[in-house]
């Protein structure tokens, strides 16, 4: 997963200027739940990439950079919630839902 966020990363400097892979892959490597997630992304059919710095959280931001949402993604609400409320024409299931680790099996 390094491998393929240091080639996007490489491919498309202008969304991160001023941002050095090296620091984003030692922040990586210090913290597998991030890079798991990213991965989740990832196997989704999404195209994560850093897009900025956040200095309050002291963290690098990643965004879904695909050009439009990935089949495996559409048809959810954005949370159990409002899947609930939906009462015609409910989506198949949930944002939140899909991101939870438990359902990453």
């Amino acid at each position: 997963m390094i491998d393929v966020l240091r080639e996007r990363f490489e491919a498309h400097p202008q969304r991160h200027e001023g941002i050095s892979w090296d620091e984003v892959a030692a922040r990586l490597a210090a913290r597998p739940e991030a890079l798991a997630a990213l991965r989740r992304m990832e196997d989704t059919g999404g195209e994560p990439d850093v897009v900025g710095y956040d200095g309050q959280a002291d963290a690098f931001v990643f965004y879904d950079c695909a050009a439009e949402s990935p089949a495996g993604r559409r048809s959810l609400c954005l949370d159990e919630e409002a899947l609930r409320s939906r009462k015609k024409n409910p989506p198949r299931g949930s944002a939140a839902g899909e991101a939870a680790p438990s359902a990453w099996n």
